[in-house]
């Protein structure tokens, strides 16, 4: 039962995220903070993939590569792309400020609920 409402819990906290990023396109009438949701749906994907071409999988669990590196590594791009875009397009004064905090805000619950999901949700791997 516990594992229910740690879904509901994380997935309440995520609709907070996207609505926050939301209002901050719709209550400023702007609808560039609404970029930052691309982020949000791009940045797991080269990580999956790189760990599945990679065959991070295998029987070796201590196996890894470049490509493993790689994939982590164009990841952490696009995490820091969704922090910092809002910063951009306010020094650009293309969004206001409290728009950029709003969006800042949806971010860091998106993805702390991603990081949740993923350590509370994580395979443990026997050492013996």
């Amino acid at each position: 039962m516990a594992g229910l409402r740690s879904i509901i819990a994380l997935a309440f906290v995520l609709a907070i995220g996207f609505l926050l990023v939301i209002l901050s396109c719709a209550l400023y009438y702007n609808w560039w903070p609404l970029l930052v949701v691309a982020t949000y749906i791009l940045a797991p994907i080269p990580n999956a993939l790189c760990a599945r071409c990679a065959g991070e999988y295998d029987v070796m669990s201590d196996y890894n590569s470049g490509v493993v590196d790689a994939g982590h590594f164009i990841t952490g791009i696009f995490i820091v792309t969704g922090f910092c875009l809002p910063f951009v397009l306010a020094h650009a004064e293309v969004i206001t400020v409290p728009a950029m905090v709003m969006s800042i805000c949806g971010g860091v619950l998106v993805y702390g609920t991603i990081i949740a999901y993923t350590h509370f949700f994580s395979q443990q791997d026997d050492d013996y």
